[in-house]
């Protein structure tokens, strides 16, 4: 049965009216840089939780998680109701196959998130083990509109300490804006706009391709990707493609 640790909110960031970054003070488990806790609060005398990826890399604090309310949720929206000084839960082991050390060898590391997903990947970008590795990591953001592009002023940060390296792509899909690609993340790879706008291609040779967030996202990439000749890895069949679904 999960036992459960007692976290203390240090700050409940609002990006936007949908998008919140609750950082938190805790005695986290041990955990790898992309794994999730489960995070909850106690509501008409039960607990209710949810897994939320830890934003932060191992070491690092306060701890920190990305979300987005649902308005008819039990959990998000009290979650997003914390201050600074409030109480709530998080359970006592993190989980997760969305780590590095489930990749196999590669030079290229391709990050594909949509949303929220991102956030998995900021503490994989802030873990030395992505610099060791990889020649290239790519990173692709797909977002509604640009206010949604959160930690983008840390990842344009990450280009200039690691240029030619680190390649960040946003994609913002119901805004023009000058510079940024403004499709879904399959159709980019279709038609070959990504790999244009990054100076990489993908291929089953040199790459490793991470999708983080939504089903139809996920889904469709996979069977882009597998048009290629890329393939779902497993720790039995290793292969090309590892991903985390966000609902």
């Amino acid at each position: 049965m999960a036992q459960w640790l007692q976290a203390r909110v240090v700050d409940n960031h609002a990006w936007t009216d949908r998008l919140y970054s609750l950082q938190f003070e805790a005695e986290l488990p041990s955990f790898k840089a992309g794994q999730f806790v489960r995070v909850g609060l106690d509501v008409d005398g039960e607990r209710v939780a949810r897994p939320y990826s830890l934003v932060n890399a191992p070491g690092q604090s306060p701890a920190e998680i990305y979300y987005n309310p649902v308005p008819e949720g039990p959990l998000s929206p009290r979650l997003a109701a914390l201050r600074p000084g409030d109480l709530f839960w998080i359970s006592d082991s993190a989980n997760g196959f969305l780590t590095l050390d489930e990749v196999p060898d590669c030079r290229h590391l391709w990050l594909l998130a949509t949303g929220t997903g991102v956030g998995p990947f900021v503490a994989m970008l802030a873990d030395v083990d992505a610099w060791q590795r990889f020649e290239r990591v790519l990173l692709v953001h797909s977002v509604r509109s640009a206010a949604e592009l959160g930690y983008r002023d840390r990842f344009e940060a990450l280009a200039s300490q690691h240029p030619g390296r680190f390649h960040y792509l946003p994609t913002v899909t119901r805004e023009a804006l000058p510079g940024v690609l403004n499709q879904r993340i399959p159709d980019l790879i279709a038609a070959g706009d990504l790999e244009r706008a990054a100076g990489v291609t993908i291929t089953p040779d040199h790459a490793h391709v991470m999708l983080c967030g939504s089903n139809d996202m996920i889904t469709d990439s996979i069977e882009v990707l597998g048009q290629r000749g890329l393939q779902r890895h497993r720790r039995r069949e290793p292969g090309h493609i590892s991903m985390e679904k966000y609902h």
